[in-house]
């Protein structure tokens, strides 16, 4: 029965999925025909068959967005992943749409759609667009905020649908340790998900000596039915639709055992793997390898596509910040070379990533012969606040962070990123990578210019373990809509601050 309420869901979301394709590509050919013709949107529709199988679309983009859907995961149960996940997955989907059709239209010709006359263009920003080109662009952007709409209010559909008490999956875990309870209140919590805990097997035979009511007592007030001993006859007389294998390391021997029992029942199994999220501060992920699952605890988020992205926007940014700070630049160059002896740039050793050496570059704070002994020493700690040999244009330019400047170029040769945890001296790391666990993990990522330890005032001679957190919080969840949330809160938040000295 469930399997078929699945096939009926999943059809009804297909169902629902053309029709919105469809819908953008009427308003992309009919704002297409607007700009080119000048003809109303609204009373623009195609005249024949032929326009309809043709200039629309139609034809051609349903199938290929309906595979790419599909390809990419949209129809399997997204029950238990947020809105950001699937609308990430869409904008995948829509841009495999796009270029899918612009190799088909290369190979059919722009003529199939009515749109390769040089008299017919529009042109924006100066860029001019032939009517197939402009069509092209505006499905480009219809696709995937019209799916996203879409599949934003099925979710609340459904969401509303649970909180009623329509839609649930009711589950079971096995397991009523630590991880088991774990397990129960994350998904007690995630109500929103519809996955409802029915009751809890123990994970360990029942001491038939004991007293079977305290055997088999309440945990977080769901019942627990019985052991792993009795699996198949509870399953029997209370089944149920998926079950959470949450077995502590100290008896994983037995699963392999379950998921063969499990074999015997239409239901979803899932594993929890003991292993403490204070081991796991970076995004796991399941990768597979001719069938071998391999789980990942440890994996930089900006592999592939992400850094690929990360590193245009430091280029695009760093390049832009250079443009529009040349003559400040030029102007404290000046200052520090009339206020102390010495060059204007000062350079010392730190670390990026994978524990990576370069030279950053700052525009020299303190007297030239202090600044070479500093380097030199190169002691393990951080500048004081009052350090006597921090000159008064130095003082300045460290209270509004405009030494950290010449960094654009760093950013721009690539051994650091525009945002990132501040990078350190390595005698430094090496006397936090002992007494603080979890600090090498910053060296998953490239360090930065700023971050968001440093927009939340966690910079200077200030405590390690706050700033810590916060460059491992930064980690977990990057994505580019952060990096840009820290760079439009740096420019409130990172220049001036009471730490910065």
């Amino acid at each position: 029965m469930l399997k078929q309420r699945q096939q009926l869901f999943v059809f009804l979301l297909a169902l629902a999925d053309a029709l919105v394709i469809v819908a953008a590509c009427l308003c992309a050919w009919s704002l297409r025909r607007h700009q080119i013709d000048g003809g109303l949107p609204a009373l623009v529709w195609p005249a024949g068959v032929r326009e309809w199988i043709q200039q629309p679309l139609l034809i051609f983009t349903l199938p290929i967005a309906l595979t790419s859907l599909r390809v990419f995961g949209l129809y399997r149960p997204w029950r238990d992943k947020r809105m950001l996940a699937e609308a990430r997955a869409i904008f995948n989907a829509s841009i495999a749409t796009i270029i899918s059709m612009i190799v088909l239209l290369w190979g059919l010709g722009p003529d199939i759609m009515g749109g390769s006359d040089p008299d017919r263009m529009a042109t924006y920003f100066g860029v001019r667009f032939d009517a197939a080109k402009l069509q092209l662009v505006c499905l480009a952007a219809l696709l995937p905020l019209f799916l996203a709409i879409e599949r934003a209010a099925f979710r609340a559909v459904l969401r509303e649908l649970r909180r009623r008490g329509k839609n649930l999956r009711h589950v079971a875990i096995i397991g009523t340790g630590r991880l088991g309870r774990i397990a129960f209140r994350t998904l007690d919590r995630n109500a929103w998900t519809g996955l409802h805990v029915a009751y809890f097997i123990a994970h360990h035979e029942v001491d038939r000596t004991e007293n079977a009511a305290s055997s088999h007592a309440p945990i977080l007030n769901r019942p627990v039915l019985g052991s792993i001993a009795e699996l198949e006859h509870i399953l029997d007389r209370r089944p149920v639709d998926a079950i959470y294998l949450a077995i502590p390391n100290t008896r994983a021997a037995l699963i392999p055992q379950l998921i063969q029992r499990l074999e015997k029942f239409p239901l979803d199994v899932r594993i929890i793997p003991d292993v403490s999220p204070r081991y796991t501060p970076l995004s796991m992920t399941i990768n597979e390898l001719e069938g071998m699952p391999i789980l990942s605890i440890r994996e930089s988020p900006m592999a592939g596509v992400a850094g690929i992205v990360k590193r245009t926007v430091d280029i695009v940014g760093s390049l832009a910040a250079l443009i529009l700070f040349a003559l400040p630049m030029l102007l404290i160059v000046a200052l520090v070379k009339l206020s102390s002896p010495g060059p204007a740039i000062f350079r010392q050793r730190r670390v990026s990533i994978g524990g990576e050496e370069f030279n950053i570059l700052k525009f020299r704070t303190m007297r030239h012969a202090d600044d070479e002994q500093a380097s030199a020493d190169q002691p393990a700690t951080w500048t004081s606040k009052n350090d006597t040999r921090v000159t008064p244009v130095g003082r300045l330019l460290r209270k509004a962070s405009l030494d950290e400047l010449p960094q654009l170029f760093n950013v721009l040769l690539g051994d650091m990123s525009l945002v990132g945890p501040r990078p350190e001296r390595p005698e430094l790391i090496a006397k936090f990578r002992e007494d603080w666990r979890g600090y090498m993990l910053r060296q998953h990522v490239k360090a930065g210019m700023t971050g968001w330890a440093q927009i939340n005032g966690h910079r200077g001679d200030t405590g390690l373990r706050k700033r810590l957190q916060h460059d491992l919080f930064y980690i977990r969840h990057w994505s580019l809509a952060f990096d840009l949330k820290i760079l439009w809160l740096t420019l409130f938040r990172g220049f001036v601050h009471r730490n910065a000295h």
